[in-house]
């Protein structure tokens, strides 16, 4: 017995044992994680600064007069609310767009060998390179001839279809790794191809559709310039053009610019906290073979 306690505690010595490659590991992940974190810090601290002690010098990190009010005084100084319902309908609506239309594309594309099958999975991919920027006038004139400005339904359309080709490239490849023989299976058995494809490829591919549900939803929420230039509403706008409020000609309220950011990052957060187990548990079950 005291020698199996021996040999566990040199084991236990020898793997906390800072050895310097460790140590220099260690350091590079701390130094690169506080790099990537310290504009949130940061952000958090001016929101919580008074307007005066922003243009004080010397310019101090920590706030002298913490001031937490200013989350609470912020949704008085702009509609906030409108913002952020306008910001979760448009994303949970394009978001529902994009699955709808690129789970059957993309299904399609990995069980179907077609004549220019790869040209066109290129193709959609090369979409990727086109910003809303680059188009933003071609935007503007298609939204405006279909009578569609100033509405949330064109900012939906717009981000589904800027999100909608990585989704179809992303799930094709995942759609692919399925076995043909698992849905052959399922048929033999009663099932119809769509009854497959919900009760056994989709389960499957979940980690895919959960991927594709964060990227989209993120990137709707926090795209600006279609928003910026079709809508003109301050109820309708969303969060990411919402925050322009505070940015004044001779003046902006950093305090609460900044208490407006950190209030838009929180849904986004919500939604990876809740949906991440959904993409733990379909990584462990698509590493079953």
């Amino acid at each position: 017995m005291q020698k199996l306690e021996e040999k566990v505690a040199k084991k236990a010595k020898r793997n906390f044992s800072m050895t310097p490659k460790k140590a220099a590991t260690m350091i590079s992940a701390y130094s690169i994680g506080l790099f990537f974190i310290y504009p949130y810090i940061n952000m958090i601290l001016t929101s919580l600064k008074p307007h005066g002690e922003l243009y004080s010098t010397p310019t101090k990190r920590l706030p002298v007069d913490w001031q937490f009010n200013n989350y609470l005084d912020v949704w008085s100084k702009a509609p906030i609310a409108d913002f952020l319902r306008a910001s979760i309908v448009v994303s949970i609506f394009a978001t529902l767009l994009v699955l709808l239309v690129s789970v059957p594309a993309a299904y399609y594309v990995a069980r179907n060998r077609f004549k220019g099958r790869a040209a066109f999975l290129l193709l959609v991919l090369a979409t990727q390179m086109f910003s809303p920027t680059a188009l933003i006038i071609g935007i503007f004139r298609e939204v405006k001839f279909f009578g569609l400005l100033d509405t949330w339904l064109a900012l939906i359309i717009v981000n589904a279809g800027f999100n909608l080709a990585f989704a179809v490239w992303l799930l094709s490849g995942f759609f692919a790794s399925v076995p043909v023989e698992i849905e052959e299976a399922a048929m033999v058995d009663g099932c119809t191809k769509f009854s497959a494809l919900r009760r056994i490829v989709l389960p499957v591919t979940l980690p895919g559709l959960v991927t594709a549900v964060i990227f989209t939803f993120v990137a709707t929420w926090n795209e600006f310039t279609v928003a910026l230039t079709i809508m003109s509403s301050p109820q309708r706008q969303p969060i990411s053009t919402g925050i322009t409020t505070f940015v004044g000609q001779y003046d902006v309220a950093w305090e609460y610019l900044f208490t407006t950011t950190a209030i838009a990052i929180v849904p986004v957060v919500i939604l990876f906290i809740s949906i991440e187990k959904y993409l733990v548990g379909g990584l462990t079950a698509g590493s079953v073979k």
